[in-house]
């Protein structure tokens, strides 16, 4: 878990950059962000024209779903059908960030699941993404700040500068937010119960 426990920390400056972040996706508009796994491009998981923005950020094909982020598993419960029995256990025994498959979504944009309903949801074990979360009240969209096609960015110095650029609002890059993650475990429920290990 990354926490804000570094010697460059400054709690006050934390404060702004998650009031400019959350001002920013209140408005509808999009974000680059650190996450619990990789740098990546956000915006309210809610909001249509702002999720169509990110695929146009990315060239990326909107048959492509995209994965969100949610703040607990009492938030997740009001974006899917049902939570497997075996999702907590799953969650609290994988030694990495994992996202799970969910078979059926609900209360979310078509343009965010996949051609059958899925859809993709992470809860992020880091103190930024957390904090913002909460007080967004809503889930937020996550994905590689790349162009399609490109290799996802591992840090922050791997984003093309054209791509920031593209974003409404960019959390500046502070130590606290060094990452040497690499993309989260993907696991898939199907409508069976059946788990498929995607990645």
């Amino acid at each position: 878990m990354r926490n804000f426990a570094h010697p460059n920390y400054d709690k006050a400056m934390i404060d702004i950059i998650i009031n400019q972040t959350l001002s920013t996706l209140k408005s509808g508009d999009t974000i680059l962000y650190p996450t619990d796994t990789i740098w990546g491009i956000g915006c309210d998981a809610t909001n249509t024209q702002a999720i169509e923005k990110i695929y146009s950020i990315k060239q990326r094909d909107i048959n492509k779903s995209m994965l969100i982020l949610c703040s607990s598993l009492e938030q997740v419960k009001e974006y899917v059908d049902s939570i497997p029995d075996i999702v907590p256990s799953l969650l609290s025994e994988s030694k990495h960030p994992t996202t799970i498959i969910y078979p059926k979504a609900c209360n979310l944009p078509n343009a965010l699941t996949a051609a059958d309903g899925s859809i993709g949801i992470r809860i992020p074990d880091m103190d930024f993404c957390k904090k913002l979360l909460q007080q967004f009240g809503k889930p937020i969209v996550s994905t590689s700040a790349n162009f399609s096609g490109t290799p996802s960015p591992s840090c922050y110095s791997d984003i093309p500068q054209t791509l920031i650029d593209m974003v409404d609002y960019a959390v500046p890059n502070l130590p606290i937010f060094e990452s040497k993650n690499s993309s989260s475990k993907i696991l898939k429920i199907e409508n069976n119960g059946n788990i498929i290990t995607i990645r």
